[in-house]
C-alpha cells in the first residue's frame, strides 16, 4: 500500500492533468463533428462519441495496468515486444481487413485494433534498449545498421499494408537520434532529401541541376569554412556556361551536337573545378562533396520514377494538389479545402459548440478522425485553435522535461522517442488540415476518433510516467 502512495506521489500529474484534459476535448469534439439528433446522448454507445468514451474508459485501465508492472518490465522484455508486434504486423497482411485501402485491421465485432499504432510502442522500447547498452557507440556503421533494422521492419510491414502515413512516422525518431549524439549531417541529409523530393516535382530538371550545383558549392564552403573557393567556382561554372551557350555554340553553329543544356552545365561545372584544381593543388573535402552533388543527382532523377510507380494515384493527386500543380475541389483536393473553410468560416472565437455549419452539414469527410482539428476551429475559432495548440505545447515541453530528468538512458531515450512521435502526429495532422501537407491519414493524439491510436498514446505516455516515479529508486 505504501509503494502505491508513494508512486502516486511521485506520478507527474501536470502531465496526466493534460492528458486528460485532450481526450475531453477530444470526446467533446468528436460529438460535435458527428452529432445527430436523433442521438443526443453523448454516451449513446451507438454513436462514435459513445463509442470513443468507451476507448477513453479502456485507455485509462491501459494506464492504470502500465503503471502496475515492474518499470524494469519494459527493458528486460522490450525485444520480445518488440517480436510480438512484428508477428502482428505480418499476421495482419494474411488475416487482417481491408479497410478504406489499407489491409492493416484485425476487426472482431464492433472492434478494430490496429497493430501499426501499436508497433510505435514497441520500436521506441526496441531502440531504448539497444542504444542504452554500455559502450554503445551510435557512430559505428554496425550499430547504426542495427538502430536502421530495428526502424526499418515496422516501415516496410506496414508500407505492405499500403498505411504510407503510418509508415511515415517512424521518420519523426531522427530527433531521438539526434538527441543521442547522431550527427546533425544525418538529419539535415533526410531534410534535405524530402525538399529536394517536393522540388524534383515542382521544378524543371535544368533548375533542379543547378541549385544541386549551389548546395554542393555552399556544402563545400561549410566544410572549408572558406566561402572564397566556392564563390569562385560558381562564378567560374556561370561563366563558362554562359561562354558555351552565348559564344561558342552559337558562333560554330554547334547546337545540334549539344541540344541538352543539362549536359552544358554538367560540362561547365566540370571545367570549373578542373580550373579551380589549377590554382590549388588540393582541396579539401573535394570527395564527399561530390558524392554528395552525384547522390542529389541520382535521388532527383529516381523521384520521377518513385512518384509514378510506388505512389498511389489518390496520394499523387493530393500531393500535386497540396503543391498547387492541379486543382481538384470536387476530388482529390475536396476534404482540405472544405476543412479549410470549415477554419476560416470559425473567424476569432468560433461559432459555439455545436453551432459549425460545415460541421454539422457533413462538408468535412473523416471529421471525427483525420480532419478532426477543423472541427475546433470552426466552433471555437482562432482562440481555441490557439489553445489546443498551447495545451500540445504544454504536453511536449513537459515530455522534455520528464526525459532530461531521467538518470537511466534508456527512460532518457525511450522519452525522446515519445516526443518525437507525438510531435510528428500533432505538427502534419494540423498541416495537413490547413493544407500546408499532403493528406497521410493519421490521427491528431488524443483528439481523433479511434481505439488504437488511443491506446498506443496513452501507453506510450503512461510508460514514460512509470519510468519518471520510480527514477530516484
Amino acid at each position: 500500500m505504501r509503494r502505491n502512495s508513494n508512486l502516486l506521489n511521485k506520478l507527474d500529474w501536470t502531465t496526466v492533468g493534460l492528458y486528460l484534459l485532450l481526450m475531453l476535448i477530444g470526446w467533446l469534439s468528436i460529438y460535435a463533428a458527428v452529432y445527430n439528433e436523433d442521438h443526443r446522448n453523448i454516451f449513446d454507445l451507438s454513436q462514435r462519441y459513445g463509442m470513443q468514451l468507451l476507448w477513453i474508459a479502456s485507455s485509462m485501465v491501459l494506464a492504470l495496468i502500465v503503471m502496475a508492472f515492474d518499470h524494469k518490465f519494459f527493458s528486460v522484455f522490450a525485444y520480445i515486444i518488440y517480436g510480438v508486434i512484428m508477428l502482428l504486423l505480418i499476421l495482419v497482411l494474411f488475416a487482417g481487413t481491408e479497410v478504406n485501402g489499407s489491409r492493416s485491421w484485425f476487426v472482431i465485432g464492433p472492434f478494430r485494433l490496429q497493430p501499426a499504432e501499436l508497433s510505435k510502442v514497441a520500436t521506441s522500447l526496441a531502440l531504448a534498449k539497444l542504444i542504452s547498452q554500455h559502450n554503445f557507440k551510435i557512430h559505428h556503421f554496425a550499430n547504426l545498421f542495427k538502430i536502421g533494422f530495428i526502424i526499418g521492419l515496422p516501415v516496410l510491414l506496414i508500407f505492405l499494408q499500403h498505411d504510407t502515413g503510418s509508415a511515415l512516422v517512424f521518420a519523426s525518431l531522427l530527433i531521438m537520434l539526434y538527441r543521442e549524439g547522431i550527427s546533425g549531417w544525418y538529419v539535415s541529409i533526410a531534410a534535405f532529401t524530402a525538399v529536394l523530393f517536393i522540388l524534383t516535382i515542382i521544378w524543371t530538371p535544368l533548375s533542379i541541376l543547378l541549385f544541386l550545383w549551389i548546395m554542393s558549392l555552399l556544402v563545400y564552403a561549410l566544410l572549408n569554412r572558406n566561402f572564397t573557393h566556392a564563390i569562385v567556382t560558381g562564378g567560374l561554372t556561370m561563366g563558362v556556361y554562359f561562354l558555351l551557350t552565348e559564344v561558342i555554340l552559337p558562333n560554330f553553329e554547334l547546337h545540334d551536337f549539344f541540344p541538352d543544356r543539362l549536359f552544358l552545365v554538367i560540362c561547365a561545372a566540370a571545367l570549373a573545378v578542373g580550373m579551380l584544381f589549377t590554382f590549388k593543388k588540393k582541396i579539401r573535402y573535394f570527395w564527399p562533396v561530390l558524392l554528395f552533388f552525384i547522390g542529389s543527382v541520382s535521388v532527383a532523377s529516381s523521384v520521377d520514377y518513385m512518384f509514378n510507380n510506388l505512389l498511389k494515384p489518390h496520394q499523387r493527386v493530393r500531393i500535386e494538389d497540396m503543391l498547387g500543380l492541379q486543382e481538384d475541389l470536387q476530388g482529390a483536393g475536396y476534404n482540405v479545402h472544405q476543412s479549410k473553410v470549415a477554419i476560416g468560416s470559425g473567424g476569432i472565437i468560433g461559432k459555439g459548440f455545436l453551432q459549425g455549419t460545415q460541421t454539422r452539414y457533413n462538408f468535412v469527410p473523416e471529421q471525427s478522425t483525420d480532419f478532426i482539428f477543423c472541427t475546433i476551429g470552426e466552433e471555437w475559432g482562432f482562440v481555441g485553435s490557439l489553445f489546443l495548440l498551447f495545451i500540445y505545447v504544454m504536453l511536449l515541453t513537459r515530455i522534455i522535461m520528464i526525459s532530461e530528468r531521467q538518470r537511466d538512458h534508456f527512460a532518457r531515450i525511450y522519452g525522446y522517442c515519445v516526443l518525437s512521435i507525438l510531435s510528428f502526429h500533432v505538427i502534419i495532422n494540423i498541416a495537413m488540415t490547413i493544407g500546408l501537407a499532403p493528406v497521410i491519414g493519421i490521427p491528431l493524439p488524443f483528439i481523433s476518433y479511434g481505439g488504437s491510436s488511443l491506446w498506443a498514446f496513452s501507453i506510450l505516455i503512461f510508460i514514460l510516467l512509470k519510468f519518471d516515479a520510480v527514477r530516484w529508486n
